[in-house]
């Protein structure tokens, strides 16, 4: 099934959130579950969970729920968790070489195939099996693999500057894990996801809870 759908965003960042709700729920023998399970699960209500799977190709019986199976095999479908989107990483640091270790990412359909840095000394060796290229070489790889997915892990003050260079070469997404929003033209898909950001909400919810 394709994924041709408009979704609103925030059901689009539940959506996996179902996915391994039920995913735990078919470890336990559950071959069936209802929206009223998952928003207990989730912590959202029940209606939320109904309209959101209302807007992909799974339906449920009253009473009974959705075939766990089924909603899984849907689920990962529609956010294209079945399919490998290669992408190239840019930025050999801490938080870049942590990527490259993560097998995980390649369970949800991402599969990073080269990455590239600016020293010269970390050209030609490689992090879990994924060869580093110095980001001269970056183009050359690009036009024989075709990638369009750009993962962004530079330091800050080049984040900008290389996510320029990024849309000029024509990638079409960027995933970008620096502290700092880059601005990217409408026609390219980017992520911002700074871990730095949920630090800050989670300290000062702490706080708060201190003070009560």
């Amino acid at each position: 099934m394709e994924n041709s759908v408009h979704l609103p965003e925030p059901a689009i960042r539940r959506l996996p959130w179902y996915l391994s709700y039920a995913k735990l729920a078919l470890e336990k023998g559950e071959t069936t579950i209802s929206s009223t399970q998952i928003a207990f699960a989730i912590g959202v209500d029940s209606s939320v969970v109904a309209k959101d799977l209302s807007y992909i190709d799974v339906a449920g019986k009253t009473r009974v729920g959705y075939n766990t199976f089924t909603l899984i095999e849907v689920l990962e479908t529609f956010l294209g968790f079945t399919k490998s989107h290669p992408a190239f990483l840019f930025g050999v640091g801490r938080l870049g070489g942590a990527l490259l270790q993560d097998n995980g990412l390649r369970q949800f359909g991402l599969e990073i195939i080269a990455a590239f840095d600016v020293k010269y000394e970390l050209a030609g060796t490689n992090i879990n099996h994924i060869p580093i290229h110095h980001f001269d070489n970056m183009c050359e790889l690009r036009r024989k693999t075709g990638v369009d997915i750009a993962v962004l892990t530079v330091p800050i003050n080049r984040a900008q500057e290389v996510a320029d260079f990024l849309i000029e070469v024509n990638f079409k997404a960027i995933w970008n894990f620096t502290p700092i929003r880059i601005k990217v033209p409408d026609h390219i898909v980017v992520q911002n996801t700074s871990i730095y950001a949920h630090l800050a909400v989670m300290y000062n919810r702490l706080e708060q809870l201190k003070n009560e």
